[in-house]
């Protein structure tokens, strides 16, 4: 049994989540210590709970210690991974894209098609909102060889959640490498500004803030929704900015809060996408660290740049090989950084 510490690094979610992940796909056990110590609520919260069952669920795995404000958990893998259809819910505004996060490398893995639902919140702080989950990093996990599909049936937002969304994940055999081209020109740059029970005129100032910041890129435009009733539970919304490019596809977004003004919501998703162009990333600062554990698996070297090396990044290159044969390097390369990943090194 391999035992993680859990307040390693970033020391959150993330990485209790895919240990769980890794556990599964390697069959390997795995105790995870001091969950989330360093957070002002240690321990288990109910979207952790969630992720980890999901996985168990899927695997026929055993779990110990699985309760909200649990400090340290046990886990072992079943006799294999099982498809078929399943449903998960939060129980509150806990992210759905983070229970994703974990699910998605472990259902592919399955012998056949996995179908999921889960209810829970789908743009909610501290987490990718779904339509950055939906045109970000699904097109890039489905370059390496996913085949995944994802409906939103109801957005949901803290503090209630009820948001529901439905996943279909079709078997991977292997896992491409990445290797994009040298040099980032910048093709195009498309985004959806929504908001749910709020003012009308909510997506329209999100998405002309970020039109201002963006000026002087030639192909940019953002659709506006407005959900109503039955679409949405509660009051929220986000921008989300991608940035087609020869290369790769990069993100950016913001979130919709309470005294948060709308042109200060688009004014940060564009400048957070304008900071990606400027330092020719092939990979934004979120997609990086997500998409290490299927890079790690690939069918040869990969490699990319990014504008910063997050403390989910480390973390991540922390804990993968020590479940799998895999090899990261970083080095500085003008105003970002060279990422590369050896699988079976």
């Amino acid at each position: 049994m391999i035992e993680v510490d859990g307040a390693h690094g970033e020391g959150g979610g993330q990485l209790l989540r895919m240990a769980v992940a890794l556990s599964a796909l390697t069959d390997t056990p795995v105790r995870v210590v001091r969950i989330r110590a360093g957070r002002p609520t240690p321990g288990l919260a109910a979207q952790h709970v969630t992720a980890i069952d999901a996985v168990a669920k899927l695997c026929g795995g055993e779990v110990a210690g699985l309760a909200v404000g649990s400090s340290t958990i046990e886990f072992r893998p079943g006799d294999g991974l099982v498809p078929g259809r399943f449903s998960f819910d939060v129980g509150t505004a806990g992210s759905v894209t983070l229970i994703l996060q974990a699910l998605l490398p472990v259902a592919a893995a399955a012998g056949g098609l996995v179908r999921v639902r889960l209810v829970g919140g789908t743009d909610v702080r501290w987490s990718p909102p779904i339509d950055y989950f939906g045109r970000v990093f699904l097109p890039l996990i489905r370059r390496l060889g996913a085949h995944v599909d994802v409906e939103v049936l109801r957005r949901g937002y803290y503090p209630r959640g009820g948001g529901i969304v439905e996943v279909a994940i079709a078997p991977t055999r292997s896992w491409s490498s990445f290797v994009p081209s040298e040099g980032v020109d910048i093709q195009r740059v498309r985004g959806i500004a929504h908001a749910s029970n709020l003012p009308e005129d909510v997506p329209k100032r999100m998405k002309h803030a970020a039109l201002r910041r963006l000026h002087g890129i030639s192909d940019v435009k953002v659709e506006e929704r407005v959900y109503r009733g039955e679409e949405a539970i509660g009051q929220g919304g986000a921008l989300v900015l991608w940035a087609e490019t020869t290369a790769s596809l990069l993100g950016a977004d913001s979130l919709a809060e309470r005294g948060k003004p709308s042109e200060r919501i688009g004014e940060e998703a564009a400048a957070s996408l304008r900071a990606e162009m400027e330092a020719a990333a092939t990979l934004d600062v979120h997609a990086a660290d997500q998409l290490l554990v299927y890079l790690a698996r690939g069918d040869g070297p990969s490699r990319f740049r990014v504008q910063a090396v997050s403390g989910h990044l480390e973390t991540m290159m922390w804990l993968i090989p020590q479940f799998l044969s895999c090899r990261f390097a970083v080095a500085r390369d003008g105003n970002g950084w060279q990422v590369k990943v050896e699988p079976d090194a």
